[in-house]
C-alpha cells in the first residue's frame, strides 16, 4: 500500500497530448477508459496516436470494466522519490480488456500481494488536481 510523505510533493505522471484524454476521463468521470482502435478493436495502453496492430489512426476511448488480475509486482524498500514512504509496491495489472497498467494497491500490504490476485479499480484523489487509478482486492 502506497503511503505518501506529506513533507514532499507527490510525484506526478507525465501527461501529453496522447495521454490527456486518459487523465481527463479519470478525473471527470471517476472511471478508467482505455484507447481502442475503431478499425480492428484492439485495446491499447499507454495511449498512442496509431494502432499498434493495424496502423490505423482512427482511435476511440471506451470504458473499462475496472477489473483485472495482478500480472507482476515489485516491492520497493528504498524510496525512489522522497514523496513515498517505504516499503511500497508497484503492481502490473492485466485488465479484462487485455491491456496492462502500472499502479498501486490501496488495501493490502506488500507481503499480501500475489500474482493472479483478482483486483478492481479504485479512484485515488491524491491532490486537488491529481487523480490516479489504483486497485483493491476483488471478491470473486
Amino acid at each position: 500500500m502506497v503511503r505518501y510523505n506529506k513533507e514532499f510533493a507527490s510525484p506526478r505522471p507525465m501527461m501529453d497530448v496522447d495521454t490527456k484524454p486518459f487523465w481527463d476521463y479519470l478525473k471527470e468521470k471517476k472511471d478508467l477508459y482505455f484507447q481502442r482502435c475503431a478499425n480492428c478493436h484492439s485495446y491499447m495502453h499507454p495511449p498512442r496516436p496509431i494502432c499498434n496492430q493495424c496502423k490505423s489512426f482512427d482511435m476511440e476511448w471506451v470504458p473499462s470494466s475496472g477489473k483485472g488480475t495482478i500480472y507482476s509486482y515489485v516491492v520497493y524498500h528504498r524510496p525512489v522519490h522522497p514523496g513515498f514512504e517505504v516499503p511500497y509496491e508497484v503492481v502490473l495489472v492485466e485488465m479484462e480488456e487485455g491491456v496492462r497498467i502500472v499502479s498501486n494497491m490501496v488495501d493490502c500490504e506488500p507481503e499480501d500481494i500475489y500474482i493472479g490476485m483478482p483486483v478492481e479499480l479504485v479512484i485515488d484523489e491524491v491532490a486537488d488536481d491529481l487523480v490516479l487509478p489504483k486497485f483493491k482486492r476483488r471478491n470473486t
